[in-house]
């Protein structure tokens, strides 16, 4: 295949529908989701009226990715307050949908935290709502900060690593402006590198069983105009024997204390093969996904998706990923058990480079993690311990 250079853009500049907002009907507040379910047929909007609501679409993959998530959990709360059901019963629904994500969890107690605090200060419950939604809007807003901060260390990181520019990026799963506040997290790297015109292909992984690199990364790329590539996941191996990556960009669902990263399941063989062919492979996530409290990557509860998913085929844009069994066309024989972890962890030995909003860390230790964490990062090379 000849490679080639796209025209650099803007890499904010280009057009994808807000994954999220907050918005007031007549009828009362609500939360609007892009549902992704639907993605690259047709961009249409959920419209969440309740927790459960967005409990369900949480757990289907109508809204998804680390640093969204956390998003949606903080909304959650709020519209839990402002149309005054149960916070406390709303917070444990919603920290309980997907249990790998950890940004989903604090976005949560961030929000009910605020709430709970501003009723011990005397608030009535309408001030107490307003409160939390104001504190939901506020990570919102910090997260399309953090996302532009990764974008330059990430880019500051690959013209360290690899002077010259024309990178051949690969990726995996999706991690653009459907996951974030903002442009993203590992996705915001490549953009940035696209929009300085140092990018030379993304290579884009299916990503199996659920083909969010396939219907999401690919429909994020071609807006944005990139050169990019689709390819099956296990033909991946082909690609790095070939010598035709240059560095793989990954997101993170939750990073554990010693630097372990728990990301999309596909993410560990990546970092395996990186390791042998001597490519970089850069995590790319804001600090809020790292968990400290985790302290090794075997103590992260990896999420069991439905065997379904794997056993049959289903038309996202007409079923979705939340079909009901039986509802897809036949895969394997009748009966057949799949195994369909939706993570796997890839130890820190194996990562190059944990890029964050604060910083990156080079090589990942545990001590420089939480040096990052703590705000004393001093951009590229930083943390090291």
């Amino acid at each position: 295949m000849a490679d080639h250079f796209a025209a650099p853009v803007d890499p904010v500049g280009y057009s994808v529908s807000p994954a999220l907002r907050w918005d007031e009907l007549p009828e009362g507040p609500v939360i609007v989701l892009l549902d992704q379910r639907r993605l690259p047929a047709e961009e249409v909007e959920l419209l969440c009226t309740d927790v459960p609501a967005l409990v369900e679409a949480i757990r289907t993959l109508a809204v998804r990715g680390a640093p969204l998530l956390g998003i949606a959990g903080a909304y959650g709360v709020a519209l839990a307050a402002v149309r005054g059901f149960d916070v406390e019963e709303a917070a444990g629904l919603l920290a309980g949908a997907r249990p790998t994500a950890v940004n989903l969890a604090y976005g949560v107690r961030r929000a009910a935290r605020a709430y709970e605090e501003a009723l011990k200060n005397g608030a009535d419950g309408v001030r107490a709502a307003a409160v939390a939604l104001a504190e939901a809007r506020a990570l919102h807003r910090e997260d399309a900060e953090a996302s532009a901060r990764m974008a330059a260390h990430g880019l500051t990181l690959l013209e360290e690593l690899l002077p010259g520019g024309g990178y051949r990026v690969l990726t995996h799963c999706n991690t653009g402006a459907l996951v974030s506040g903002g442009g993203g997290t590992a996705f915001a790297v490549a953009a940035a590198a696209h929009g300085a015109g140092q990018l030379r292909r993304l290579w884009v992984d299916e990503t199996r069983p659920l083909l969010q690199g396939a219907r999401l990364t690919a429909y994020e790329a071609a807006r944005a105009g990139m050169a990019y590539t689709l390819l099956t996941d296990n033909a991946a191996g082909s690609l790095f024997a070939a010598g035709e990556v240059d560095a793989v960009l990954i997101g993170a669902d939750r990073i554990a204390a010693d630097g372990s990263v728990a990301n999309k399941v596909g993410s560990y063989p990546l970092a395996v093969l990186a390791r042998y062919h001597h490519v970089p492979f850069i995590v790319v996530a804001p600090t809020t996904t790292v968990d400290l409290g985790t302290l090794e990557g075997a103590a992260i509860e990896v999420e069991q998706r439905p065997g379904h998913e794997v056993t049959e085929f289903s038309a996202p844009a007409v079923a979705g990923v939340t079909a009901e069994p039986g509802a897809g066309a036949p895969a394997a024989p009748l009966g057949t058990q799949a195994y369909n972890p939706a993570f796997d962890v890839t130890p820190p030995e194996l990562v190059t480079a944990v890029v964050t909003e604060n910083g990156v860390v080079s090589p990942v230790t545990r001590t420089g993690l939480a040096e990052l964490c703590a705000g004393q990062g001093k951009g590229t090379g930083s943390g090291q311990g």
